[in-house]
């Protein structure tokens, strides 16, 4: 198993995992799946996570792991993907919203954040904007610069 980028092909796939998982996904573009990675085991699609790009920060969204396969880590090794694959391309920090894992991304580093302070790129995601309840948690995790 590897995690890899995400392919035009797998979008119905990628789209099908959301859907399942309770996320938004009617925002998902062929160029936003440019920036999203997928871990499969053989034909199986296990796991999703995407990096809306937004100036120097970005927007980590779209974590769904298979139910088949919740609690064996995949979450946290695909968010460890995202925040590489985004401090690789000169992000600075990201940001998230979540209606029912803040307890889990606190775990990995994310802090709570000021809605009103959200970068104008942030605000700007259809995500921020609308598609997230105004009620979901807002956090963000500055990256360490790639070497």
């Amino acid at each position: 198993m590897r995690i890899v980028p995400a392919s035009p092909a797998d979008a119905v796939e990628i789209k099908r995992l959301l859907e399942d998982s309770g996320l938004p996904t009617a925002d998902i573009t062929p160029r936003l799946l440019e920036h999203f990675l997928v871990l499969r085991d053989g034909p199986a699609l296990l796991a999703v996570v995407g990096v809306e790009p937004a100036g120097d920060a970005a927007l980590l969204r779209s974590l769904a792991v298979a139910e088949s396969r919740r609690g064996s880590g995949l979450g946290r090794k695909m968010v460890a993907a995202a925040e590489a694959m985004a401090g690789a391309r000169g992000i600075g920090a990201l940001y998230l919203l979540t209606t029912t894992a803040s307890g889990h991304f606190s775990r990995l580093g994310y802090r709570d954040a000021v809605r009103d302070a959200a970068p104008a790129g942030i605000r700007a995601t259809p995500q921020f904007s609308g598609l997230c309840p105004a009620s979901s948690a807002f956090m963000v995790k500055v990256l360490e610069a790639a070497p």
